[in-house]
């Protein structure tokens, strides 16, 4: 049984926080989204105040809820490589409206990001 069939939802808007929310995941996902296939550590290096741990748990998460598809190549080192599915490529509108809305009320409120933006 999966994680999401073993929650209860109240709507469909509950569903879709647990699966992209959290400080991580909508990094993860736009990385992805925007960027590609990456390996651990390019994700890693992609967003430094993430610790392995939590991208590890983040990943495994996406993975799970069948947004993210990880592939495992045989060799030595090991190789695992991360990309979006059909479903986690159908969020990127979302995030994309989300990023817009974030850079317009920035703007708006005479907000200055701290860092270089992830666009």
């Amino acid at each position: 049984m999966s994680r999401m069939q073993e929650k209860i939802f109240n709507c469909e808007k509950e569903l879709t926080l647990s699966v992209i929310g959290g400080k991580w995941k909508m990094l993860i996902l736009w990385h992805l989204g925007k960027e590609g296939t990456k390996r651990f550590g390019e994700l890693k290096a992609l967003m430094p105040g993430i610790t392995q741990r939590m991208l590890v748990n983040q990943l495994r998460e996406l993975e799970e809820d069948l947004i993210v598809d990880r592939k495992v190549y045989p060799v030595v080192p090991p190789k695992v490589e991360y990309t979006l599915t059909e479903q986690g490529r159908s969020l990127m509108p979302i995030l994309d409206a989300m990023y817009n809305w974030g850079k317009n009320y920035m703007e708006t409120v005479g907000l200055n990001p701290k860092k270089e933006s992830i666009n």
